[in-house]
């Protein structure tokens, strides 16, 4: 079977409130030429059927020819800046959103949890909550929050009540938190994106987060950013560098087992 999970959505619980009150959430949708618009960081993105619809999603993975698709809300809509109030009201419509879609078409779609991170206990209460309704597997969380990288010990509770449950993180970026060189060209996605994301595993390794999370499994979008073509370096550092020791002495070697990569590269 060919199964996605590296595919996001805007579900309908989540336009209409944004089209109920633009100003609570910081961004809004427009229509233009009988189309609807996205807009939030920078240019308008077309909101398509199968960003919304169920049904409208599965026959756009006939045509890809995709089987299962784990659906998981677009980084524009992760609205971490918000007040911790906010963030816990976006990410309950998010998750309600993704399972009605998911309840359409269960035989296609499956759901991955969005969470508030800026509030880590309204995280782990909302996360606690759709697993036990809605039977979620996944958690989409942004490679970095607000500046913070995952590792960060403020997140520590909610990546333990991931691995608690059994559930796994899908680690998607959304910015970068090194800005020097990236302002021209949109490198901030071409270069920041896969930075990023190799920024958080570097983290997570050397911090000592993954020897104390020692069952938490981790799917890197986009092929893992530079991941795999650095971990030599990661390695050789860590064997010959005082610094990378100084809260890990494990291997990155061995480290690396504990993620998966989508292939998502383009």
């Amino acid at each position: 079977m060919n199964i996605d999970i590296h595919s996001h959505v805007v579900p309908r619980t989540v336009m209409d409130a944004i089209e109920l009150n633009p100003d609570r959430y910081g961004t809004r949708i427009e229509v233009k030429d009988g189309k609807r618009y996205f807009a939030v960081h920078g240019p308008q993105a077309e909101l398509k059927p199968e960003f919304y619809d169920a049904d409208a999603k599965v026959e756009w993975m006939d045509r890809v020819g995709l089987d299962v698709s784990v659906i998981s809300v677009a980084p524009p809509i992760y609205f971490y800046g918000l007040s911790p109030d906010k963030g816990l009201e976006v990410a309950i419509l998010a998750n309600d959103g993704i399972a009605q879609m998911v309840e359409v078409r269960p035989d296609r779609l499956r759901g991955m949890a969005h969470l508030p991170m800026q509030d880590p206990d309204a995280a782990i209460a909302e996360l606690e909550r759709v697993v036990k309704e809605y039977g979620f597997k996944g958690v989409e969380i942004a490679t970095s929050i607000e500046g913070d990288t995952l590792a960060h010990p403020r997140f520590r509770k909610v990546l333990k009540t991931i691995e608690q449950l059994g559930c796994f993180i899908f680690a998607h970026p959304y910015q970068c938190i090194a800005h020097g060189g990236m302002d021209d060209y949109y490198l901030s996605n071409f270069v920041g994106f896969p930075l990023d994301t190799t920024l958080m595993v570097a983290n997570l390794m050397f911090s000592g987060a993954l020897d104390e999370l020692k069952q938490l499994r981790i799917v890197l979008a986009h092929g893992g950013g530079y991941v795999p073509y650095q971990i030599g370096r990661f390695v050789h550092g860590h064997s010959v560098r005082s610094e990378p020791k100084k809260n890990s002495q494990t291997s990155p070697r061995d480290l690396l087992r504990r993620f998966y990569f989508d292939s998502l590269t383009h």
